[in-house]
Order: C-alpha cells, then sequence, then structure tokens
C-alpha cells in the first residue's frame, strides 16, 4: 500500500533501538526524511547508517535527552517543520509507590506526560497551516490495565492520554491527527530486563519465564518491533486522516476488553 508519506519529514523520539527504531524503520520505507534521536551516539549512528542504506531517504539523528529544554531545542533546529511526530521516550524503571519521593514524580511525569506536550505544541502550528501532520505518541497497555510497579509511568500517560483527547479536536479541522500507540508485551530490551527480575525473585530461569508470560498472550508471542512500525507508519498516512483521538492496543490480545 502506497502509504503517502513519500517526501515527508519526520521527527522520531527514542528512535535509535527498541520501538521507536521500529516507527522510523516504517517510515523510512514509506518514504520519509527521517530525524532520529537517543542518547547513544554509538546506537544512533548504526540506526542511521542502517536506513540510508536500506531506503536511500535522508536521515539525520540528534543524541539528546528528549525531556530537555537543550534536547528539544536541538531536535527542533534539526527539523523545524516536520509533518510527522513520534513521541517516545524511557519509562521510569519498575518500583513501588511508596518508593517514589517528590523529584522521582516529577522526573516521571515530565518524561512521559510534559515533553510530549510540549513538541506538540512546538510543532502543531506549522502543520495546522500546511493542513497536514500526524502525531503519534507511544505510551503503554498499562493506561488501561494496571502494571504493578509501574505506577508512575501509567499515571503520566493516561494523564497524557486524557488531556490530549482534548487537544486532537481542536486539530482536527486542520487535517492534523493526533493518536496513541499502546504496546503490550513486546520484544524489546525492556521486556527482557523484566524478565531477569522476575527470574531473581522466583528463582526461576530465563527460558521459563519468558515461556510463561508468551503462554498468558492470546497470541502466545511477544510482538516486534517492525509489525509496531508499520502500525505506526498506517496511522501516519494519507489514508488514516478520518482516524484522531484513538488508542490503538499492539497487545496480542492481552487486555480482556470487548471496548
Amino acid at each position: 500500500m502506497d502509504l503517502g508519506l513519500k517526501g515527508k519529514k519526520a521527527i522520531v523520539c527514542a528512535s535509535s533501538r527498541g520501538l521507536g527504531r521500529g516507527c522510523a524503520e516504517a517510515l523510512a520505507e514509506a518514504g520519509c526524511d527521517i530525524v532520529l534521536n537517543g542518547r547513544n551516539e554509538t546506537a544512533l549512528a548504526e540506526t542511521r547508517s542502517a536506513l540510508q542504506e536500506r531506503y536511500g531517504v535522508s536521515v539525520l539523528s540528534v543524541a539528546a535527552d528528549v525531556s530537555s529544554q537543550e534536547g528539544q531545542s536541538a531536535l527542533l533546529d534539526a527539523c523545524p517543520d516536520p509533518d510527522i511526530l513520534i513521541n517516545n521516550n524511557g519509562g521510569p524503571p519498575r518500583r513501588d509507590y511508596t518508593e517514589l519521593d517528590r523529584n522521582a514524580l516529577l522526573e516521571g511525569a515530565i518524561q512521559n506526560f510534559v515533553t510530549p506536550i510540549e513538541l506538540i505544541k512546538a510543532v502543531a502550528p506549522a502543520m495546522q497551516q500546511r493542513g497536514f501532520g500526524r502525531i503519534v505518541n507511544i505510551t503503554s497497555i498499562s493506561v488501561k490495565m494496571p502494571i504493578e510497579g509501574l505506577d508512575l509511568s501509567s499515571g503520566a500517560r493516561a494523564g497524557l492520554t486524557a488531556f490530549l483527547a482534548g487537544v486532537c479536536r481542536q486539530l482536527a479541522p486542520s487535517g492534523v491527527t493526533i493518536n496513541n500507540l499502546l504496546p503490550g508485551k513486546m520484544d524489546t530490551d525492556r521486556l527482557k530486563g523484566g524478565f531477569e527480575r522476575a527470574a531473581q525473585q522466583s528463582g526461576t530461569s530465563l527460558e521459563e519465564i519468558r515461556a510463561q508470560q508468551a503462554a498468558e498472550i492470546p497470541a502466545r508471542r511477544f510482538g516486534n518491533a517492525e509489525e509496531f512500525g508499520q502500525a505506526c507508519a498506517f496511522l501516519c498516512s494519507r489514508h488514516a486522516g478520518y482516524i484522531t483521538g484513538q488508542n490503538l492496543l499492539m497487545d496480542g490480545g492481552l487486555y480482556p476488553a470487548a471496548f
């Protein structure tokens, strides 16, 4: 399917690896020029080289913490007028809520609530003027289904979802959409870290933990960055202009609800 994105410019936050890289790959495949972001310059350079070589599009990379004002400025200097913004950022580590002090709470809110809103405020006006814009926020299944130890991440991302539910309707008349992608158990480094924690607590092997958790998913497997990225690219496409304010679960059926 031609997604109608050739020549569009996309900022993809936290995209040197994992789900963010999957989104950058899919958008590059669709013909977008890409601005990558991450904190590891080596990983960014590898991803930039791979995308340029495979897809022949322009790829820039910005090594910065996207949750900082300096990082955001660097991203926007590299691409002042993106057609597409993919908001992504690592969530806080697993911790019981009793372990969270004020600074931890504020840092989590900045990473997963304040930062995406700041970036949207920066890029949306020009999108509105051009009559086209696609904003996708990578949140989490935990927005709908609480996960032990991820209360801060869940709360910040749920707050973002509610905040943007009104904003997206303000932008819709101008051809700008905002949607959220909610990953479930995806085969990423963050999931592997959870396996290691569970294995240490239970005395069970990593392989057993992995098999047990996969068996809990109706699809009987974990998701991958490639299919996640393709879903993101579709939400950014010309075919998705009538989709806004939606939360697309990518969880293999893990969330047990009809609505």
